[in-house]
């Protein structure tokens, strides 16, 4: 999984669930557990919802990781 997120870290330091972080965003709460879980990588657009709900950039939530195969 080269997308890496810390949603659930910014998500808890607003003190909402993730059902609370879905009706923001406009997704599910089963949306949200599969980016938290790393499951789910989200589209750009929700990418920066999400980063403006929490009041951070896109980069303080996830990190692009190059899997050790993509570097031949």
């Amino acid at each position: 999984m080269p997308l890496l997120n810390r949603l659930k870290e910014y998500r808890s330091k607003l003190g909402i669930n993730q059902t609370e972080l879905g009706k923001r965003a406009g997704v599910s709460r089963q949306t949200i557990s599969l980016i938290e879980r790393g499951d789910y990588s989200p589209s750009v657009t929700l990418a920066l919802k999400i980063a403006k709900i929490c009041q951070i950039t896109v980069e303080d939530i996830f990190e692009y990781k190059e899997d050790e195969n993509d570097e031949e």
